[in-house]
């Protein structure tokens, strides 16, 4: 079977070869070493980078806003529409920009997630794998120190008047004790699984939260878009303020996000370009050198570092179970007592080779390859890669939330300038929308009545009911007087419709002419009858 070897992706050494410096600017190497502290100054240098990248921006947005309140803008209307142009398009490409960010948000968050949990997977596989060798080896190192001693011990009392059979037990004895020792000479995997169980819980909780933080943050940052949108839609000047504050924090958050992404993205691709050199290091003290490479790498060439203990222990059993045969053959018809122990010492070779076996399948370098090579694809190439989609995330956020930043306050002083011009506006003007709402609340303004009103139809007319005629005792030159004051030509109006208090009508110069001519006629005629 061939092992695929692991093989680094190509955007690990392009992190890898970013510029390590410490925060005394001076360049250091960029291999992983987490505990150096010049190592650890590098990492926080890249997050202070993007600390300056945020003040920039908060410096640029401080300046906009400055330059918006100090300036005076036109109050024509050609001067109003580009800039609800802007305001609109403006809020459309944050929109855009929000909703492509939190697409890529969930999925470099779940990537991390997928690449967190094949990691944690895989160690806890390997915390199996240790410490079903470390139960095996003490489990088989108890029965012969225990089991096989005691049954050792009765034969010897039972074979006592025969010395080849004493001497045959003796032989068992020194084949026990060698596979103790075979066994004693295995490394002791108690310490690293404790590690290894230790490490994954820790990961595993400090994902969850991680997890949790970025899915909490991306629907803040949905919400926040949605309802910037909606102030712009509405009109609401408390909301779009209430918006400005949320987005200068969210601007902020995710800011900080992106130092903190770009960061631990630099630090795995470190460890991920040459992770075997950091194992190493960290486990020389607890295993050898030779022991990590042939797990490491599990080379067919390369030899089992315990295959020389696994030879000896086997041939012991062998041995040993040899003896017994023989004892059971030869003895038993002379002692019948001895075969109970000869039994039981029988059954304890059989089950410590059925655990020989099983421990030559754990020791074997395949399963723990595998699970090394595992968490290596699950770190550095979907936990890295979801960094990454991560940290492009924070960026549109970013950019997002400035334009945003910037439309709101443009909106906002539309929204004022508005209202202002709503205010100057008459208020006893008709065309005024405000005077149509005071108009229509108060029910005791007077209504003006067109004279439209009065003439649309017959049925409207017919449904009115207008006062009786008034007969005026006012001389006739009184009545003309009055009947003046609408036209500037004297004229007889309908009495009814004067006592509504409705204006005349108004005429075309056509009209006027003939309704003049019809007027003379009517008061030559009027002062003949006057005369008789």
């Amino acid at each position: 079977m061939s092992r695929v070897d692991y093989i680094a992706p190509w955007w690990t050494y392009w992190l890898h070869n970013f510029p390590h410096i410490n925060l005394r600017f001076q360049p250091i190497d960029n291999s992983f070493q987490p505990e150096d502290e010049n190592y650890q100054q590098s990492l926080i240098f890249l997050t202070c980078v993007v600390a300056v990248g945020l003040g920039f921006n908060l410096l640029c947005l401080a300046i906009y806003l400055s330059c918006l309140c100090c300036c005076r803008k036109d109050e024509e209307e050609e001067s109003k529409k580009p800039n609800s142009c802007c305001v609109t398009w403006s809020a459309v490409a944050a929109g855009l920009i929000t909703c492509i960010a939190v697409g890529v948000g969930f999925y470099g968050n779940s990537e991390t997630n997928d690449g967190v949990y094949q990691l944690t997977y895989s160690m806890y596989n390997a915390n199996h794998t240790l410490g079903g060798v470390d139960s095996l080896v003490t489990g088989t190192m108890g029965s012969m120190k225990t089991g096989l001693h005691q049954h050792l011990a009765r034969l010897d009392e039972i074979f006592a008047t025969r010395g080849d059979y004493v001497q045959t037990l003796q032989f068992m004895q020194q084949m026990a004790d060698n596979v103790i020792k075979q066994m004693l000479g295995l490394p002791d995997w108690e310490e690293a699984t404790v590690d290894l169980a230790t490490i994954a819980d820790q990961t595993a909780n400090i994902e969850y939260y991680r997890w949790l933080t970025y899915l909490l943050l991306l629907i803040l940052d949905l919400i926040i878009c949605l309802l910037a949108c909606l102030g712009l839609a509405k009109q609401s000047r408390w909301l779009l303020t209430t918006m400005m504050v949320f987005g200068v924090l969210t601007l902020v958050l995710s800011w900080t996000s992106l130092g903190v992404d770009l960061a631990t993205a630099v630090g795995t691709s470190d460890f991920c370009v040459s992770p075997d050199k950091y194992l190493m290091s960290q486990t020389k003290s607890t295993v050898s050198a030779d022991i990590i490479h042939y797990y490491l790498y599990c080379n067919q060439t390369l030899s089992n570092p315990f295959q020389q203990p696994l030879t000896i222990f086997q041939r012991s059993l062998t041995t040993m179970q040899i003896q017994i045969q023989s004892l059971l053959q030869f003895a038993v018809p002379l002692f019948p007592t001895a075969e109970r122990d000869l039994l039981g010492i029988q059954h304890l070779l059989n089950s410590s080779e059925a655990s020989l076996h099983q421990l030559t399948a754990l020791l074997d370098c395949r399963g723990l390859n595998k699970d090394y090579l595992d968490a290596m694809v699950g770190v550095c190439y979907d936990g890295v890669e979801g960094v990454l989609y991560l940290c492009l995330f924070s960026i549109l956020t970013a950019c997002a939330f400035t334009v945003m930043l910037c439309a709101i306050p443009k909106a906002w002083r539309q929204i004022a300038c508005r209202e202002r011009d709503y205010d100057d506006i008459d208020e006893e003007d008709p065309f005024n929308p405000r005077a149509r709402r005071t108009g229509s609340q108060n029910p005791n303004h007077t209504n003006m009545h067109s004279f439209c009103s009065y003439s649309s139809s017959m049925g409207s007319q017919s449904s009115l009911h207008p006062p009786a005629p008034t007969v005026s005792n006012a001389p006739m030159s009184e009545y003309m007087n009055q009947t003046a004051l609408f036209g500037g030509n004297p004229r007889y109006e309908n009495v009814p419709l004067i006592g509504r208090g409705s204006p005349p009508p108004s005429y075309s110069p056509s009209m006027r002419a003939t309704y003049l001519s019809m007027t003379e006629e009517q008061r030559r005629h009027f002062g003949n009858d006057f005369q008789a």
